[in-house]
């Protein structure tokens, strides 16, 4: 795709996410919105991914989505990439629907590749397939997404420490640092100091990106991706703001995990412009 056509689409991925919390009256928008330019990118630029869905998912690059609540965002790419139709994305938190509030994989929906609902665990599947890939002689690439406020779940560090003793550099591991989650402000609930330099304590290789630009985004997984296969695991710090692209859901841990009603519905969508057509 072009720049212009990455961006419609983010804009379109954003009106689904609207849509599908306002019409489920439940759900996560904030932290859907915020990383919407990166899993664009990621799904309709950057992975190397073959046509279906393989489980298995050898001589391709494979994702992972550790912060599972953000479900509205990864089902609405997977259905604008060709995993399952659009049209699906009405059934969002529905009664026996694929499309739960967190991915699972008994629902059997192409494109997922674990439950994700428990935060903190992403980090050591993605260690996982990346090391199994390197074992098979797999060249292809692992990547994953993980919330800022979910680092405060210790398994994270055990995985980080893990990726590098073993030199996992076929793994680039996304944080989502919107400065926000659930109960408020990561300062204010658990502050995480510098990023930066625990990863680079860890031993990873670090770029920092702005995940709200779609130039910058474009060129942050391209300096990921060319420092893989140098010893080390690669991490992004992607700068987002929760809610981005509706101007009242902005910067506020407050549209963490609620939906809008249906003036605030009006609202958004007088804001994102329908792109690629609505479900």
């Amino acid at each position: 795709m072009d720049l212009n056509t990455l961006k419609q689409t983010a804009t379109q991925v954003r009106r689904d996410i609207v849509r599908m919390v306002y019409d489920a009256q439940c759900g996560h928008p904030g932290g859907s919105l915020g990383c919407a330019d990166f899993m664009v990118a990621l799904y309709f630029e950057v992975m190397k991914r073959k046509p279906g869905f393989d489980m298995d998912g050898s001589g391709e690059d494979i994702f992972f989505l550790s912060n599972g609540h953000i479900s509205p965002l990864f089902y609405s790419v997977l259905s604008r990439a060709g995993y399952f139709p659009v049209s699906e994305l009405s059934t969002f938190r529905k009664i026996n629907s694929r499309l739960q509030g967190h991915p699972a994989t008994h629902e059997h929906l192409p494109g997922v590749r674990i439950a994700s609902g428990s935060l903190g665990q992403g980090m050591s599947v993605a260690c996982g397939a990346a090391l199994a890939k390197k074992l098979n002689k797999d060249n292809s690439l692992v990547y994953s997404l993980h919330g800022d406020g979910e680092l405060e779940e210790g398994q994270n560090w055990e995985a980080m420490m893990f990726a590098a003793h073993h030199k996992i550099d076929n793994l680039i591991a996304t944080i989502d640092v919107n400065g926000q989650q659930i109960d408020g402000p990561t300062s204010e609930v658990m502050n995480l100091g510098s990023l930066h330099n625990k990863f680079n304590a860890f031993g990873w290789h670090v770029i920092e990106m702005n995940g709200n630009d779609m130039e910058q985004v474009l060129d942050g997984l391209a300096d990921a991706k060319a420092a893989t296969g140098n010893g080390k695991p690669v991490c992004i710090l992607m700068h987002t703001v929760m809610g981005k692209g509706v101007d009242f859901m902005e910067g506020t841990h407050e549209w963490h995990g609620i939906a809008p009603n249906e003036k605030q519905l009006g609202s958004a969508m007088g804001q994102l412009h329908e792109t690629l057509g609505d479900y």
